[in-house]
């Protein structure tokens, strides 16, 4: 990689960031695209959030992604928000233009564009687990694309239920209702639901996907799985967000029974392509930056 004088920077915000597998797969498609391009990972304490856009801007800074403890913290120091991230309540993506910051949130739009490669959202229910931020994100995706029944599952059942309620305030909100943001396919009689645990093997019976938004099976503790493995079933589809290990212990159990199953690379790589059109306009070549992720994995 060769840098200039003439380059673009992009880089990725959060603490701690030597996990990311975001920045091999970032200049390995600017390398392949023979851009004169970078991308570089800044470990930022919360304290410094707003040093680091202001910082952001006076060294012309094209684009950063936002990572974990910051992507709603970050949201108040931002310029514009995004309506629809401004609905999630979390970004993950920002853009400098003309000294001004745009933010916006990839997550959910790169959790679900694989979906949609293989299956119609229409009129499906989807059950998540977890209400924590890309839980938010894929579920507010979700709910604006079509699906029928949305229902959260988390162990503390309030935390559920706030979520269902926040996601029916906005989604019927005049403002949403006559946007240009709202999705054609919109269900505005979707069912929203929530609960512990313990309703999951009765709801799971009609369960179209069911996706894993939990830590449960996160290297190290890669023999955990958040849900016993006799009520998966071989009509649904199964989509863990964890990306390590790549097959998860729920991902090789949903195998078992017959079920079709999605990594957590997919998002990984999907939120990543979205980040990268949103900075410079490149369709980006997936297939690569998915190969990246997995040899590093």
């Amino acid at each position: 990689m060769m840098v200039t004088g003439n380059g673009k920077v992009f880089g990725l915000i959060g603490d701690p960031i030597g996990h990311s597998l975001s920045t091999f797969m970032h200049n390995t498609v600017f390398d392949e695209l023979n851009l004169d391009y970078v991308y570089v990972p800044f470990n930022v304490g919360k304290k410094d959030l707003c040093n680091a856009i202001n910082g952001a801007k006076g060294l012309n800074i094209k684009g950063l992604n936002v990572t974990t403890p910051h992507k709603v913290e970050i949201m108040e120091f931002i310029d514009e928000i995004d309506p629809i991230a401004k609905m999630i309540g979390a970004v993950n993506t920002i853009k400098f233009v003309n000294g001004k910051s745009i933010a916006y949130n990839t997550d959910g739009i790169g959790a679900i564009r694989y979906l949609e490669e293989i299956t119609s959202l229409k009129n499906k229910k989807v059950i998540i687990l977890g209400v924590g931020g890309a839980s938010r994100a894929v579920g507010f995706q979700l709910s604006i694309l079509g699906i029928n029944e949305l229902l959260f599952v988390n162990r503390t059942v309030e935390k559920a239920k706030f979520l269902i309620n926040d996601f029916e305030n906005k989604l019927n909100n005049p403002s949403l209702l006559n946007s240009k943001y709202l999705f054609s396919g919109f269900n505005k009689d979707i069912i929203f639901n929530y609960g512990g645990f313990d309703i999951l093997k009765e709801q799971i019976k009609d369960c179209d996907i069911l996706i894993n938004a939990t830590s449960v099976g996160l290297y190290p503790n890669v023999n955990n799985s958040p849900i016993d493995e006799n009520i998966l079933h071989s009509d649904l589809i199964v989509y863990d967000l964890i990306y390590n290990p790549i097959e998860t212990k729920l991902l090789e159990e949903a195998k078992k029974v017959g079920a079709k199953t999605v990594p957590g690379v997919k998002m990984l790589v999907y939120q990543g392509a979205e980040s990268l059109k949103i900075w410079t306009g490149i369709d980006a070549p997936v297939d690569l930056m998915e190969k990246v992720v997995m040899s590093k994995l």
